[in-house]
Order: C-alpha cells, then structure tokens, then sequence
C-alpha cells in the first residue's frame, strides 16, 4: 500500500515540473514576440532646487524639452548631462516625482582670490600670467589641474623638472574659496653634457659653440641657456644642419638626439647622433636662359660663384638674388632663377646652373604690418626691397624677413603671404613683437692706461620708434671726465643713407701727467654703400683742442701751450670694404678700411689711415688666426703738429707699454712726445685650453711689431730719441673670458725687441673685441 503512494506522489511531481517548464518556455517565447515598450515622462512642472547665484531660467535651457512633452529616460539623462557639461555645479541629480520633474543641483563654489605658496625663483606675477582660472569667477576643478601643469611647465622651462605643484582650496564664506597653488620648487636640473656621436670632421667644442643649448658650468647663474627645452634643442638640430650643409657636407643628418636624465634626476644628458656625409665642392656652374630677350653672358658675368670654393648653399642664394636683381634692371620682370644642382659622387662636386625661367605674374597688393605698438610702420616698410603694385618675389620677401630680425628691435618677427584680392595678388603679412631696446646703466670702468672711472650710459636703438639710435656717455674718473653723445638715422629720406652726429667734450686733469687738456669736438657725418661689400663714410669735424697746466720742462711740451687753444674744421671720407659675412668662404674673411681727413683753421694738415685684417679658421675651426696691419700719417703745414695731434700707441694698438711708453722721446727729459706716423703688424691665433667650453675661456698667443715715430719742427736725434722708425717687437700669451660683465682680455707680454728708454708693462687687461 505504501509503495502505490510513493509511485503516485512521484508522477504527480513530474507532471508539475513539466507544466511549469512548459509555461516558462511559453512565457520566455511571448516575450521575445513582443517588444518592450519605453517608459514615457510627462511632466507639467519643472522644480530647480539648491541654485544660489545660477538664474532657474538659465538651467533649464540646457533641459532640451519643455513641459507637457513626452520624454523618455534617456533624455533625461540627456538633459543631466548637459547641465553637468556647463562646469558650474559639482553634482546634478535629475529626479521624476509624479508629473514634477526636481533637478537638484549643488554649485561650485566662486574663486575669492588666487595665490601661490612656496614660489621662491619665480615671482607671483609670472606665475599669475599663465593661471586661467579667475577671481570672481566659478571655480573649476579642471581649470585648477590645468593651471597645476602650466605653472609646472614654468618650473620645467627653468630646468626645475622635480618641482610639483599642488592646488587646495580654503573655505570661505558665501559659498566663496580661495585658491591656493602650493609650490615646491625642487633642485635645479641642468644639462651636464652634451655629446656627439659620428662627428668625424669637427671636435665637440666647436660643434658646442654652434648650439644654443650649452652645458652647465661656472657660469650657470647667468648662463641662462643651460637648462633643458625641447624647442632649444629641437632649434639646435637646426642650426646643426645649417653648420655642416654651409661647409659642404650636403648630406649631413642628425639622426636622432638622446636626451636622458642622470639617476638623480639633477641633470640631464644630452647625445647627437650625426652622419657627416662627404665634403663637396663646386664643380661648373653656368647660365641658362628660358626667358625671351635675356642673354645668358650678361647674368653670367654676375656670379661671384667659382669652381673649387666649398659647397654652401647661402652662396647659392645670394647669387641668385644677385640675378634676379640683375633681372630687374634689365627690364625683365618677373624673372626667376632656379637652380639645378647635378651631383657627382665619383669627383664630390657639384654643378649648379642657374636657369632663368619666367615666374608668375603675381603683384604685392599691400603689406599689412601689427604688433609694432612702438616702432613706426616705415621702419619695418623700410626694410622691403618691394612696394604695392611690384611684383612680387618670394625670395625678396624672404631676405626682408631677415632684415627685418636684424634690426634687433622685435623679439619675434613673422612675415608670411597670402592671396590677396585676386589670384594674381598677395598679401604680405607682417606679425611683429616689439623688444627692449633702451638701457640705462651706471657703474664703473678700469684701465691700466687711464686707471678707474664711473660712469653712466643711456642709449637706446629705436629712438621713438623711427629707428633711431641715441645715446649719452658720461664718464667721471681720476684722470680724465669725459661726455659723448651721438645719434644716429640708417635710413635718411627713406633710402639706404645713413646720417650721423657725434659730440664730445673731454677735460684730463692728472697730477701724473704732463699736462692737462680741454678738448670738444662735433661731427655730422653721411653713410652709404658703394658696392655689395663696401660703404663710404663723408664727414665734417670741428676740432677744439687747449693744452694747459703744462708742468713738464720739455721745450716741445711747453712751445706747444704757449700756441694756445687751437680749433680746426676738417672734411673727411673713410672706405670700407667687409667680407667677414659675405665672402665665399664662411671660415675667413678679409676687413679694410681706409680714410683722410682735410684740415685747415688754426692749423692746416691731411692726416691719412689704413688698416686692413685678415681672419681665418683652421685645424677643423679650433684654432684663429689673424693678422692685422695699421698704419696712420699726420702731414701739418710747415710741420708744426702739436703733441695733442700726435699718434699715442694706446694697448689696444700695441701691447707691452704704459701709455705713451713707445715712441719718440725728449732726449733732455725723457718725456714721450709722440709721433705723426705710426705702423704696427699685429699676429694672433686663439685656441680652446681645453677647459668645458661652457666656462668661456679660451686661450691665445700673439707677436705685435711696430713703432711710432717723427715728431716734425725739425727735430732731430740732437734732441729727440727714437725720432726715426725704429720698430719694436713684442711676444705674449693672452686669457680670454667670456664674463658676464663682457668679454675680457688678459695680456701678458715678454719684450723680444724693444729700446732701452722705452716703458715696458707685462700685464693689462681690455674689453675683447672681434675684428
């Protein structure tokens, strides 16, 4: 009886469990038959709860919807989000009570004020400069970690990678906070090396000197560019390229610059990896002629270009502008110069031709200039070779562009064309950032010819924004006072004329000199060029010259004040001629100038100089070596030169004597009298010492070889020594430093040939100056 119950109790479960399997198989299949419907709002009004300063109206334009529309989930979240997107709220709930929709929000807070914490190397206001986020205005978390990155970006471009900056925020009233941008600045991380890789032809110090990046040393606190920029270096392959490519290395490449930090995060180093390629040269060059009516022979003439000269393609460029130059005055407008190179591997040169084509009849509709708030929109007009209305040449525009980055008054200097009014006009567009130009500065001077000074100098290169320069000079020292002033206009009635005028007054009052002076003079003076490498200067001088407190028993010294003051005017010419930047060869360059003066008045005399001074690099650019020859000769009326007239060999002419310690000599007192004529050869070679080149200091050698002579009034070896040439011959070792006061010479001279009353000086330091 038992079992039969069981039996049947379990067949009754089996049949449940099936039904209830087959009814959720049939449930499960209804429901994929039949689509889900979407929940629809309808709201009939709209409640904004928790806005203090954001107007209801405001928030609910960012709903999408108005009251009484059907809306879906979705679109509420929709709406959610947008209001979220505006940045003024830090939460939206978005909530649907029956037929009332509640949007709940809670605003950001308003920035009270905004200040930096910790910020010792860089000044609030530059820190203030880059931070977006606003005073009285909402504050916004991601405004604050964008700031967070500018204001770290600062402390990077400074070389401080470690500093970190942390914004808080500090609870005011009213729903206010002050922003707080705590800083902590972190070591200094410099670049500590910079290295090349596959650099065959030049040592690493010279291919330094080329960058602008530069390794920290000495001098690091006034360096200022021994820090680590991307951009710096990114410039630095640029100027890399330019280096090799304008000494034939046509194929040079920097492959790749390795920058990595050192394990203490405290300095960087800095590899460029380089492949030099071959050296060329030039091989034939030529004129071709696709443009009707221009004759090849006339343009060929031209070319400064020559076989055998190192490849450089600057020298390729200022031959074809010379061309194209040519071109115009010619009558042939719109004439181009392509230059086709062909390659020889087999020889390593290159022949160029220079064909000339006809380019695009397009004209300059106009030059828009902006950004000059100082300087005057001629001075940058006065740069441009072309007008409205000339047709344009896009190489002309070019070497504007650079003219306009030498003059040295813009940080910045864009210049770009567009297309104008019409396909066959541009517009050229000039963006421009204006820089200082004018400095003021007061300190003091040291020479071991006229001992101690102080002084103070205004001068300023963009006087008013014409373009002109200005400056005073006034100098207050134990010997001497002196005030200069001088002023200059480059570009006189809009064309390549200079003019000049320069005034200056002197008093030398020494109880270790001879005799004491007064001297003034004034100077207008006219500037042009005669030809691509030279440029003429004419002049007018008046002179005024009293020799008094004469405490020297020198018959010369006391006849020349018993002469009183003497004043001269004088008209003057000087020509130079400067191949250092234009030349063929970007190693060496040649200088000469050459002048007379014409003087009548109380004393009449033509007085007449020369120099000339050759430069050039060798042993792969390491080493300088440069030779100067200068002479001058003082031809007075009746021979009467006086001994303020006279030539007075200072150190920079001629190093290894006091101050008019060379020359002719009152044989009864010992006393220099100087000379009409003087002629000194000067040699010189300056080299690394092998120091880091980042310290500035390099080191020279130089043998000097000359003599000042003849004192006129019929002297003679009676009663003045040394009155004929007798040459001198000095030896020395020099110290070259690159300071931050400026570049400083020490000199130390060991006489090889020298007389026996001359007054030696074994040391002297001057300011450095190239030649």
């Amino acid at each position: 009886m038992n079992n039969a119950l069981q039996a049947v109790t379990a067949i009754l479960g089996r049949i449940r469990v099936g039904a209830t399997v087959a009814f959720m198989l049939v449930s499960g299949m209804m429901a994929i038959a039949t689509p889900v419907t979407a929940q629809n709002f309808n709201f009939s009004n709209v409640s904004v709860e928790g806005n203090q300063r954001i107007e209801t109206a405001t928030i609910l334009t960012y709903l999408g919807f108005g009251q009484g529309e059907a809306v879906t989930a979705g679109a509420l979240n929709d709406a959610a989000q947008r209001i979220r997107a505006t940045g003024l709220f830090e939460s939206v709930d978005v909530v649907p009570q029956g037929r009332t929709l509640v949007i709940r929000v809670a605003e950001y807070p308003t920035v009270n004020r905004i200040s930096f914490e910790g910020n010792n190397r860089v000044r609030d206001a530059e820190l203030g400069a880059v931070v977006q986020s606003q005073p009285r205005r909402v504050y916004s978390p991601n405004q604050a970690e964008a700031d967070t990155a500018a204001i770290t970006q600062v402390y990077a471009d400074q070389g401080r990678i470690n500093a970190t900056v942390s914004p808080r925020i500090i609870q005011r009233s009213d729903n206010r906070v002050d922003l707080v941008f705590e800083v902590f600045e972190g070591g200094l991380t410099e670049v500590e090396r910079i290295s090349f890789v596959g650099n065959r032809s030049y040592g690493e110090n010279r291919l330094r000197r080329v960058l602008e990046t530069k390794q920290a040393g000495l001098l690091r606190a006034v360096i200022g560019r021994d820090t680590f920029i991307a951009d710096r270096v990114a410039f630095d392959q640029q100027v890399l390229t330019d280096f090799y490519q304008s000494r034939g290395y046509v194929d040079f490449q920097v492959q790749n610059v390795d920058v990595s930090l050192t394990r203490e995060r405290d300095a960087y180093l800095i590899t460029f990896n380089v492949q030099e390629g071959q050296q060329f040269e030039f091989g034939n060059i030529s004129v071709t002629s696709e443009v009707t009516n221009a004759d090849p022979a006339i343009f060929e003439n031209a070319l400064r270009l020559r076989t055998g000269v190192t490849y450089s393609p600057e020298l390729i460029e200022r031959d074809i502008a010379r061309l194209e130059l040519l071109a115009i005055r010619e009558g042939l407008n719109f004439v181009r110069v392509d230059p086709r190179v062909t390659r020889n591997d087999r020889t390593l040169t290159l022949d160029v031709e220079f064909a000339l084509v006809n380019g695009p009849r397009i004209f300059v509709e106009r030059i828009d200039i902006e950004g000059n708030n100082t300087t005057l929109d001629r001075v940058v007009r006065s740069r441009f070779d072309v007008v409205e209305g000339d047709p344009f040449n896009p190489r002309q525009i070019r070497e504007s562009a650079e003219r306009i980055r030498a003059l040295g008054f813009f940080g910045n200097a864009d210049v770009d064309a567009r297309e104008g009014s019409s396909p066959d006009q541009v517009v050229i567009d000039v963006d421009v950032t204006e820089a200082p130009t004018g400095s003021l500065s007061f300190g003091g001077n040291f020479s071991t010819d006229n001992g101690f000074s102080l002084l103070a100098k205004f001068s300023q290169r963009n006087f008013l924004g014409r373009g002109q320069a200005l400056s005073f000079n006034l100098q207050a020292g134990e010997n001497s006072n002196i005030f200069s002033f001088s002023f200059t206009e480059p570009r006189l009635l809009g064309r390549d004329l200079s003019f000049g005028l320069d005034a200056s007054y002197q008093e030398t009052d020494s109880d270790a000199a001879l005799y004491d002076t007064t001297t003034a003079a004034i100077s207008p003076r006219f500037g042009f060029p005669v030809s691509e490498n030279g440029r003429l200067v004419l002049y007018y001088a008046y002179d005024f010259t009293d020799i008094k407190d004469v405490t020297s028993t020198s018959n010369f010294i006391t006849d020349d004040e018993a002469k009183g003051a003497v004043a001269t005017h004088a008209l003057g010419y000087s020509y130079s001629f400067d191949t250092r930047r234009t030349g063929l060869n970007p190693n060496a360059g040649v200088l000469f100038r050459f002048g007379q003066e014409f003087g009548v008045g109380d004393a009449s005399y033509i007085e007449t100089t020369a120099e000339v001074t050759a430069q050039t690099l060798v042993l792969a650019e390491e080493v300088t070596l440069r030779a100067t020859i200068e002479g001058g000769y003082l031809a007075f009326e009746n021979d009467d030169s006086r001994i303020s007239d006279r030539y007075f060999l200072s150190s920079r002419t001629m190093r290894g004597f006091d101050a008019g310690g060379v020359g002719p000599r009152d044989l009864a007192t010992d006393e220099a009298l100087g000379g009409n004529a003087f002629a000194v050869a000067r040699l010189e070679a300056e080299f690394p010492l092998g120091l880091p080149e980042e310290y500035g200091i390099s080191g020279g050698l130089f043998l000097d070889y000359g003599s000042v002579w003849d004192v006129g009034n019929g002297a003679s070896a009676a009663n003045v020594l040394y009155n004929d040439f007798t040459p001198r011959t000095i030896a020395g070792v020099s110290i070259f430093w690159d300071t931050p006061i400026g570049p400083l010479r020490f000199n130390y001279t060991e006489p090889l040939d020298v007389q026996a009353n001359d007054q030696i000086k074994n040391f002297d330091v001057t300011i450095s100056t190239d030649f």
